[in-house]
């Protein structure tokens, strides 16, 4: 039962420090939808995801309004499409039909993004997902909502190599595509190493091929709120520290679920998970910076970050983790640049450097997210960007990920401005030294030593 004071404290979180849901994703299977004809394949993905997805924003909104909870994006996942594509895809163009589909379904919907223009090639690339990878540039070029994601590596299998170097080209030709926006179009596409399968958060999301025909996942979101139970936790040590961020998610994640059940129950569609992740906005009091301000650094990137980081991304998870029938995606803190004030004041401050951002993606949820690097920085330097930290995910049995924006025309001492909840980020400087031989080497990296459980 919950009480009239737990009420009290949660329309104060909502009210005060920046509680919302931040998204709730439904997860579409697009199996059932393959056809050797692109135009009937295009055509069965519109109709599968507008008869399914016909009422997911008017019941967000119904259960925002009864609540009191703001739900600040509804979304839908996909599966892969490097795998629904495979059969009727001849040509790049044809994988671009796709995304088309995909961009005006959403918008009939009317969500505010679609994720799965994805492609699993950890171990190696069938010819059709090489197409996919191929076409990234184009696909989100021409469609306003569509987001995609590959994933490159994993803990069992190493890292494709092969898809890491084509990667870095993609990225650099999506950014070319897109410069006229400050190169936009990158800031929807991410490279994962250990990509999960239940993951509500764009632009990462895809629906995965273990998941049932149709999910709803929720990912909530409350920095503000934590950071504002660690104000009364100044001068304590670290048991109180630990138990106060706990406590804190735990309160968070139950408005998570409260929201899920009642998603799917409306929806007639299976509750999937509650992702309990720290999302932060460029809005004042909801950063995950400051919270590492409040646990003790003058800037994130101090002494102490990378520990101060791991306390917090522990003690989330430890205390969501209670609150929820299913905990899952990434759940944790992320550390976006350009969607947290406090870590673009730290950048500008010279404190927060992308080799410190690369220590602190060994400890938190993702990876190297929403960064802007200078737009003459190489296809080659980003591929060797996006291996180090696919390496840092395989080793150490997490999902990491990069997010990279070469903002073209633009470099250190610019900003890049992406609007809305991309909001913006300071040109930060790359390693000028090349890793072009490294990266040229055909092949995988294969799985470490402790990959092998069986």
């Amino acid at each position: 039962m919950i009480s009239r004071r737990e009420i009290q404290e949660t329309n104060r979180m909502i009210a005060e420090m920046n509680l919302d849901v931040r998204t709730i994703t439904m997860g579409i299977s697009l199996f059932d939808c393959i056809d050797s004809d692109i135009t009937v394949l295009c055509d069965n993905i519109y109709q599968k995801i507008t008869t399914l997805a016909k009422d997911l924003v008017k019941i967000g909104d119904e259960i925002a309004k009864e609540y009191g909870i703001p739900v600040v994006n509804k979304r839908i996942s996909v599966t892969p499409i490097g795998l629904i594509g495979a059969s009727a895809c001849k040509t790049e163009d044809d994988f671009v039909k796709i995304a088309k589909a995909l961009d005006r379904a959403a918008k009939t919907v009317g969500i505010n993004f679609i994720g799965g223009y994805s492609a699993l090639v950890a171990k190696g690339m069938t010819k059709a997902e090489e197409m996919l990878l191929k076409s990234i540039p184009e696909a989100l070029c021409v469609t306003d909502v569509v987001c995609s994601s590959v994933n490159v590596g994993s803990t069992k299998t190493g890292i494709n190599m092969d898809a890491v170097r084509l990667m870095g080209h993609v990225i650099k030709e999506t950014a070319e595509r897109t410069k006229d926006n400050d190169s936009i179009g990158c800031a929807k596409l991410v490279v994962f190493c250990n990509a999960p399968d239940d993951n509500p958060f764009m632009a990462g999301a895809f629906h995965g091929v273990t998941e049932a025909d149709s999910i709803i996942n929720v990912g909530v979101s409350g920095p503000g709120v934590v950071k504002k139970a660690l104000e009364q936790a100044r001068g304590k040590d670290f048991e109180f520290l630990c138990e106060t961020i706990k406590k804190t998610a735990f309160k968070i994640t139950r408005v998570g679920q409260l929201v899920a059940k009642r998603a799917s129950e409306r929806l007639n569609v299976p509750f999937g998970i509650v992702d309990l992740s720290l999302a932060p906005t460029p809005a004042v009091g909801d950063s995950v910076a400051e919270i590492l301000q409040e646990i003790g650094l003058e800037y994130p990137g101090a002494p102490g970050t990378t520990a101060a980081l791991a306390l917090l991304n522990d003690q989330v998870k430890k205390g969501g983790i209670m609150a929820s029938s299913y905990v899952g995606g990434l759940s944790g803190a992320f550390i976006p640049v350009s969607e947290d004030r406090g870590m673009i004041e730290a950048v500008q401050k010279g404190c927060l450097t992308l080799e410190k951002l690369e220590a602190m993606t060994c400890v938190c949820s993702v990876g190297l997210d929403m960064i802007a690097i200078p737009g003459k920085t190489s296809a080659d330097t980003i591929s060797g960007i996006i291996a180090d930290e696919m390496a840092i995910g395989m080793i150490n049995q997490k999902t990491t990920a990069v997010r990279l924006i070469p903002v073209i025309g633009k470099d250190v001492g610019d900003n890049a401005e992406f609007g809305g909840l991309l909001g913006y980020a300071p040109i930060m400087p790359v390693n000028p030294y090349s890793c072009s031989s490294f990266v040229n080497r055909a092949g995988r990296i294969p799985a470490p030593v402790h990959s092998f459980k069986n």
